[in-house]
């Protein structure tokens, strides 16, 4: 999925993993007025993707960069 769109996340943002939930749950602490998107989209350079990458970018920002991944979980 690496370079459709940057991928929203539920974190707010933060400068470094310092303090960072040990389980994987959303961060949601931090500079919450700045959420976190991760990845690099069509608008970038190839350096951008991959998932590691991540921005800290205002919360209200929409851009056609900018997307969300749909998932759900399945029941057995």
């Amino acid at each position: 999925m690496h370079g459709n769109v940057r991928e929203w996340v539920e974190d707010c943002w933060n400068d470094s993993y310092e303090g960072a939930p040990l389980d994987g749950s959303a961060w949601l602490s931090g500079e919450c007025p700045r959420s976190v998107t991760r990845g690099g989209s069509w608008y970038f350079s190839p350096s951008y993707m991959r998932s590691a990458h991540r921005f800290g970018i205002s919360s209200g920002l929409r851009r056609d960069e900018i997307g969300f991944r749909v998932a759900r979980t399945l029941a057995p």
